[in-house]
């Protein structure tokens, strides 16, 4: 049986144009995910569990597919220094592979801030240590709402709101970036983080239809089966946390995984285009010189 791997129809043709010069690849945006964590229940078997959202079919981007909540860094995520709690921005800067501590605070900030617009969960407290527990009620959700139509920015959100971004409840955990033949480029970060204790996820996000919270094991054996639709870098991270006993064994071994960033590359091999991601031969697709419909290949 095929597995469930995202693959839109014109990508091979795409792919040729681009071989051939007739396509410009597109600037990636910077963008943010967090594979958002929680324990299973004392006295029952099995790892944490991750919070996956299923993206509306009508999204032109990955329509179909589970993924984690997360998007694209906001130009006001580093246009002030926020209040912040854990690493250094240049301890952060070092660690993401980017320049300066004003772009290691807009990734971090788009992380936090998409998770709380996404999944309403928000990684933030009045001080180090501490974290915010009830963030339902009307006033919090009119903030979120703010927060989704850029009337406000999130770093206004915290000053209104006495907040520190607790920046050590993440971790990251890998970094791939959307294939130069695809319009909708994102330079993505994926974090971990555990679910803070008080809090509850809710389907706050207007591209998903559906949520859910799956062992990282059972999503994967999903994605193998075909029934679940995914994209490469969520199948990669589901299977990278499968050895985990709880959120804070995945949230420790955040310091050791690699963030060399992970672009897909394709070539032509006699009548096939050869499409496939370094370091991850399960995701190497075979397109025959005719190009292919479906998902799979």
């Amino acid at each position: 049986m095929s597995n469930g791997q995202w693959y839109p129809p014109e990508w091979p043709d795409r792919i040729r144009a681009l071989a051939a010069g007739e396509l410009t690849a597109a600037t990636p945006k910077r963008a943010a995910t967090v594979m958002l964590l929680r324990d299973s229940a004392a006295g029952t078997e099995g790892g944490p569990a991750v919070h996956m959202l299923r993206r509306r079919a009508s999204m032109a981007f990955a329509g179909g597919a589970y993924a984690y909540p997360g998007g694209g860094v906001d130009p006001r995520d580093d246009d002030r220094l926020v209040g912040w709690a854990g690493p250094a921005l240049e301890t952060w800067a070092e660690r993401l592979g980017v320049g300066t501590p004003s772009e290691a605070q807009a990734i971090v900030c788009a992380a936090v801030r998409e998770t709380y617009e996404e999944a309403g969960v928000l990684l933030a407290g009045p001080g180090a240590g501490t974290v915010v527990g009830d963030i339902t009620g009307a006033d919090w959700e009119a903030d979120r709402q703010a927060l989704v139509a850029r009337e406000l920015s999130f770093a206004e959100f915290l000053d209104r709101r006495g907040l520190v971004l607790r920046s050590d409840l993440l971790g990251a955990w890998a970094r791939w970036i959307t294939p130069e033949f695809e319009p909708r480029r994102y330079d993505t970060w994926f974090f971990v983080a555990a679910l803070p204790e008080g809090q509850r996820t809710r389907n706050a996000s207007t591209e998903a239809d559906r949520t859910v919270w799956i062992r990282p094991g059972e999503a994967a054996d999903g994605y193998d089966r075909g029934e679940l639709l995914m994209m490469p870098p969520t199948v990669s991270t589901l299977r990278a946390l499968r050895p985990f006993g709880t959120a804070a064994e995945a949230l420790k071994a955040a310091d050791s995984q690699d963030l060399a960033p992970v672009l897909a590359q394709a070539r032509l091999e006699g009548d096939e285009l050869v499409l496939c991601w370094p370091g991850h031969d399960e995701f190497t697709k075979h397109i025959p010189s005719g190009g292919v419909g479906g998902e799979a290949v």
